[in-house]
């Protein structure tokens, strides 16, 4: 029996699936925290990976390893392939000053012109954005910097037993994706090339960049002898787990939120709410994205001294609508829209409807709205819905199953709960190992249709026009 692993070393965790590479039957797993915060150094997430790969049984019997990861965050490596500062997480904001230059350094129509560029409209979150915010504040580590990568690129140049004092060759075995490529803001989905110039516009030199391998392309492996796949940006890795295919919109409700599409054709979307990504197959992953999700529900949960099972329960107790009380989740600045100052609001207060019950719908219906918003920037690009999947760890919850779908007006599909990141990984590592990728069998899913709610979108969207 081949084995194959999968990777998903997101913002919080990394976990670890060992799967059967013919039938996708889960072997064993393991996982291992992250530490907090929006810099982090990558010897923390090589350490949880070792940690999460002794869990799951190690990699002496696998056969092909994928690594999903994090999208965005900035590796930058000297010439002896050490680390030189602590990397930017795509939550780390403090580069949207440097992202607005790129756009008003463009010319009057520079957001257009970065759309049918790169695919994406600068934003804080980019690689790109953080490489300027470094030349522009740290030019010693900004001129110290050989090579710059992204984290599924950095662990897996490390699992091929590269990293510091690899040297100049140790660099150029770099390797990476076009999924994780083109969040970066410096390659083009469009045209499948890096884009020098924008480096040097951003960080003043051309850096030495990972090579961007094809969907099934592999050429390097593991000590053990397992074949290292490409990997994925988390996104495309989360597709590949469910098993989306062109016309499907998966809704990921994690960390943060995102609400991306499989399409044919590349797009570009001058608004800058859409990135258009590719995906890991060879399709295109438009997607938008925001900065709060399952953690506004945790400090919900911890103000009403509740868990989150409890905050489920209270959020079904309460009236759709949650008795006139809309939150507006935008705790950690937002990215949909793009708005990296604005803070959270709480609308609608009365004596009557400030309740536990109605603030805990609030902040699932918050959440949703807001996901809502994604899927509406989706649709303004032409893009239609042909099925709508949800994701992520807050999806487990029923209030949040039946907010989605009462605020999309959607029916929405819920697979049963898993690692979906790891997942794709895993069916990534299976594909370069056969040739073709795996018709695994699908995980059970429950199909929920809740009454539409069109009010209380109406409503949040007027209350959330207020936070800018």
């Amino acid at each position: 029996m081949a084995l194959v692993a999968g990777v998903d070393s997101s913002t919080q965790s990394c976990k670890v699936v060992i799967r059967d590479a013919a039938t996708g039957a889960l072997v064993r797993s393991g996982t291992a925290r992250h530490a907090n915060g929006t810099e982090i150094d990558p010897e923390v997430w090589w350490a949880a990976l070792q940690e999460a790969l002794q869990a799951a049984g190690g990699l002496d019997d696998v056969d092909a390893v994928a690594v999903s990861g994090q999208q965005h965050g900035m590796v930058c490596l000297d010439e002896d392939g050490a680390v030189v500062r602590p990397a930017l997480l795509w939550n780390d904001v403090r580069s949207a000053a440097a992202a607005a230059k790129m756009i008003s350094d463009a010319g009057p129509d520079g957001a257009r012109y970065w759309a049918e560029e790169t695919g994406t409209v600068p934003v804080a979150s980019i690689t790109a954005a953080k490489l300027r915010w470094l030349a522009e504040n740290e030019p010693e580590n900004a001129a110290r910097t050989a090579a710059v990568c992204l984290p599924h690129d950095w662990l897996s140049w490390r699992l091929a037993g590269y990293g510091p004092g690899s040297g100049r060759a140790g660099l150029e075995a770099l390797r990476t994706d076009r999924s994780d490529a083109s969040g970066t803001g410096y390659w083009s989905p469009a045209t499948g090339e890096y884009l020098p110039a924008v480096l040097e516009q951003t960080l003043g030199h051309v850096p030495l960049l990972p090579r961007v391998l094809g969907p099934l392309e592999a050429d390097q492996r593991t000590p053990s002898g397992a074949v290292i796949a490409p990997g994925t940006g988390d996104n495309a890795g989360a597709a590949l787990g469910v098993g989306a295919g062109v016309g499907d919109v998966i809704v990921s409700v994690g960390t943060s939120g995102t609400v991306f599409a499989v399409t044919e054709d590349p797009s570009a979307d001058a608004t800058g709410l859409v990135a258009g990504f590719a995906d890991a197959t060879g399709h295109f992953l438009p997607l938008a994205a925001t900065l709060n999700a399952s953690r506004v529900l945790d400090a919900t949960a911890a103000l009403l001294s509740v868990d989150l099972s409890e905050l489920t329960r209270l959020a079904l107790s309460a009236p759709a609508g949650a008795g006139g009380l809309s939150m507006v989740p935008y705790f950690e600045g937002e990215r949909t829209p793009n708005l990296p100052e604005a803070t959270g609001s709480l609308q609608g207060m009365t004596l009557a409807n400030f309740t536990p019950a109605n603030l805990a719908r609030a902040a699932v219906e918050g959440v949703a709205c807001s996901l809502a918003d994604g899927l509406q920037a989706l649709q303004d690009l032409g893009i239609e819905a042909r099925r709508v999947i949800l994701v992520g760890g807050a999806a487990r919850s029923e209030a949040m199953q039946q907010a989605v779908s009462a605020v999309f007006g959607l029916p929405v599909t819920v697979p049963s709960p898993g690692e979906y990141v790891a997942d794709g990984a895993a069916r990534q590592a299976a594909a370069v190992l056969t040739g073709g990728w795996p018709e695994w069998t699908a995980a059970s899913e429950t199909v929920v249709e809740a009454v539409a709610a069109p009010d209380v979108l109406q409503r949040y969207r007027r209350a959330a026009a207020t936070a800018r």
